[in-house]
């Protein structure tokens, strides 16, 4: 049964994960009536394409919610603190890109998509961060095989994680680079281009970053495994999209491969890749709508662990599909 037009809303048009949503909207036949796009004061009045018409962007702050049944909030986690509540209030449904929504149940379809048949109406959701989304839709085929135990994860993200303005930088510092101009950084506090940068945020005082915390919460709620041990690492990476991760699963029983790549390779979203063979943000991830995953082996010394190498375009498939997926689902349980 075709799913009823909604009238929808999306905040945070204008930027990178919003044009990008707005773009999966119409690829995959989303059913709007009317598309509403809203932004910042300083965005309002640019205009973005869809279904081949070009849409005029408004001010969030003086947009009436109950115009709407939909809103991905797709803006900061500020924007989303002061608008959702008043978008909940007048009857909407919220899909919030940001991780600020205290209460909201986290989705990813292919892990926990069961989920949106017992959330209250209007649901909140949170879409989580592109990192949570890889490793859920990697790990969620393996909970039946390993009696998982433990996950570490180092987690390369590109720059396109912190929007528009971290890749504008990384690509001014890369020009003054390699035109011999002397570097003086802005957006980050130091040099990103063809660097390493350990830490990504303001760490708290266990030396955690709020991305970091944020994508252990995440994980735990995708996997329904609430006391999982989950360490992450977070790593800012020259690169402009596409989020890579090296992941170690600790398992109680040995593990076996060829079950485990069986189960890769059935698996909704996943791109297996060749033993012998990797995958890359560039040539690969970048554009596509699945999780490729590589490297599937033992630990060196212990058969109990399980390493596998993801990556995935962090901005397309970990933000904006993700998103609009489970708009999709969350449309059919809809009164």
């Amino acid at each position: 049964m075709t799913s009823p037009a909604l009238d929808i809303a999306v905040v945070g048009a204008t930027g990178t994960v919003g044009e990008s949503l707005v773009q999966i909207l119409e690829e995959l036949a989303f059913p709007v009536a009317t598309l509403h796009l809203l932004a910042s004061m300083e965005s309002a009045g640019s205009s973005v394409m869809f279904a081949g018409k070009k849409l005029k962007v408004r001010e969030v702050d003086s947009f009436d919610f109950a115009q709407v049944k939909l809103v991905f909030f797709a803006a900061s986690p500020a924007v989303s603190r002061s608008f959702a509540p008043k978008a909940s209030a007048a009857g909407c449904a919220v899909i919030d890109l940001s991780g600020a929504l205290d209460g909201a149940t986290a989705l990813v379809p292919e892990a926990n998509g069961e989920r949106i048949a017992e959330l209250p109406q209007p649901a909140r959701i949170t879409s989580p961060s592109a990192g949570a989304v890889a490793l859920a839709v990697a790990l969620a085929p393996l909970k039946g095989l390993l009696d998982i135990e433990r996950v570490q994860v180092n987690a390369c993200l590109a720059v396109s994680e912190l929007g528009r303005e971290a890749v504008s930088e990384l690509a001014r510092q890369t020009a003054e680079l390699l035109n011999a101009r002397p570097l003086e950084p802005r957006f980050f506090d130091r040099q990103v281009a063809f660097n390493l940068l350990p830490q990504v945020g303001t760490p708290d005082e266990q030396g955690h970053t709020a991305v970091e915390r944020r994508l252990v919460g995440e994980l735990r709620q995708l996997l329904d495994l609430p006391q999982l041990k989950i360490s992450v690492s977070c790593i800012q990476v020259p690169v402009f999209f596409g989020d890579s991760f090296s992941v170690a699963v600790q398992s109680r029983r040995p593990v076996e491969l060829a079950a485990v790549n069986a189960a890769l390779e059935a698996a909704d979203s996943i791109e297996l890749v060749e033993p012998g063979d990797y995958p890359t943000p560039v040539g690969d991830a970048v554009g596509q709508d699945v999780v490729y995953v590589g490297r599937v082996r033992h630990g060196v010394d212990e058969d109990q662990q399980l390493n596998l190498w993801l990556t995935t375009d962090n901005v397309r498939k970990g933000a904006a599909l993700n998103a609009v997926q489970t708009a999709q689902l969350l449309i059919k349980h809809m009164a």
